[in-house]
């Protein structure tokens, strides 16, 4: 039988079993970057390393449209959101997030940020011990609704920080996590559909320049303004991924105490050893387990086959820690960051390719200044970490230390 014909088993159940490690396992028996299997009853063409990732995101070759399950859109990203679009009206669409690349952005999310961490630290510290996870997604929250020019009171921070990391939890899982995650998608997507309403009605002002207003007045490529609900969806895909960071939060905390040897150049402002700790988390930690798009015609890659229609999936975890770039990938190694150059398609935590045009993250610096921020005012932070499980699965999606984290003992940050 040839082998582009040979009968392709569903591997939908060992996926959802092995979590991170199921593509890597794979693509180890295979010996090679690509692999050809069957999910969800579709044929499958998966890929890894820099050349598979601008393959990827070429929208000649992968289309997004269609490509994402409704449990994710229910979840994660919401009905009618940008990661669902594809050329024109994909980059009609973008052109709303890609103000999120300006540095000034990155400085005005991250000292809002900073500043909502600044207030808490008195309140942890009068406590026995934190959930660091919690406290930080609440931090997180409150910072990015400042700045996005979002109405919050302090006193629903937590509750809304609890909705926006539900989202992450439950949507590559079934059970109780994915209708917690709907549960919280549905509160919030009504709340900030309401505002937005409010907004175009003259009854709430959103301030000038930002996200809020740039939402609310957003047209797409038809020249028609967002719908309320769509309007929300694309406000809670800038608040929800900055609730996310908490996940590399904890990670940091994580690393700065299996590896404390990181604690002191950050302490002492090392710019540079800041931004190589943050990718490092972001590399080393795992997060996002593949991307995925529909074959926009036949493809062929390395010698294996997808028909039009079928998936295409890109290996993430496995890239990022593919000996063939790292040398060393499960070492956790900052400063690998410091001796070479990391190529843009070669660390894809948040998606490979060129933000401005494609669906790569737009919100990647974003990310990289918050995490650097954050790592830095918790190595300066007096804390201890008492005896609890930090270990973390790689069979749950998305995983996290056990314990999420715990701090005791928190003190101010040092001058």
């Amino acid at each position: 039988m040839d082998v582009l014909s040979r009968p392709l088993i569903d591997r939908t159940l060992p996926l959802l079993a092995e979590g991170y490690a199921w593509l890597p396992n794979r693509m180890r028996d295979a010996a090679g970057s690509v692999v050809r299997t069957r999910i969800m009853g579709r044929p499958a063409l998966a890929l890894r390393g820099p050349d598979a990732v601008r393959f990827f995101f070429d929208e000649r070759n992968v289309h997004r449209h269609r490509a994402i399950p409704e449990p994710i859109l229910g979840t994660l990203f919401g009905h009618g959101a940008v990661h669902t679009l594809d050329g024109a009206a994909h980059r009609a669409r973008k052109e709303l997030f890609l103000p999120l690349l300006d540095p000034a952005a990155v400085s005005g999310l991250t000292d809002h940020v900073v500043a909502a961490w600044d207030e808490a630290v008195p309140e942890w510290s009068r406590r026995e011990s934190v959930v660091l996870f919690d406290e930080a997604a609440t931090v997180l929250t409150r910072g990015v609704h400042r700045w996005a020019g979002i109405p919050l009171d302090d006193g629903d921070a937590a509750a809304t920080a609890r909705d926006m990391t539900a989202m992450v939890d439950g949507f590559a899982t079934a059970g109780p996590r994915h209708l917690r995650a709907r549960r919280a998608r549905g509160r919030q997507e009504e709340r900030l559909a309401r505002l937005v309403r409010d907004v175009r009605t003259g009854q709430v002002t959103a301030p000038a320049g930002s996200v809020l207003e740039r939402v609310c007045g957003h047209r797409d490529l038809d020249g028609e303004p967002l719908d309320e609900k769509t309007a929300a969806v694309e406000l809670l895909n800038v608040v929800r991924p900055t609730t996310a960071l908490a996940w590399f939060v904890a990670f940091a905390a994580h690393a700065l105490h299996r590896w404390p040897e990181n604690r002191a150049p950050l302490t002492d402002g090392d710019v540079a050893f800041a931004t190589a700790f943050a990718h490092e988390v972001r590399r080393f930690y795992p997060f996002v387990p593949f991307l995925g798009g529909l074959a926009a015609r036949d493809l062929f890659w390395r010698g294996a086959w997808v028909p039009a229609g079928g998936l295409v999936v890109l290996d993430v975890y496995g890239q990022n820690h593919d000996e063939a770039l790292w040398g060393d990938p499960y070492a956790f190694r900052p400063r690998r960051f410091l001796e070479r150059h990391v190529a843009r398609d070669e660390l894809i935590p948040q998606g490979g390719g060129d933000p401005a045009a494609g669906h790569r993250c737009p919100g990647e610096g974003l990310t990289v200044g918050l995490l650097e921020a954050l790592a830095t005012q918790l190595a300066r932070m007096e804390y201890t970490v008492p005896e609890q499980n930090l270990a973390i699965s790689l069979h749950r999606v998305p995983t996290l230390p056990h314990s999420g984290v715990v701090l005791a003992g928190v003190g101010r940050a040092a001058a």
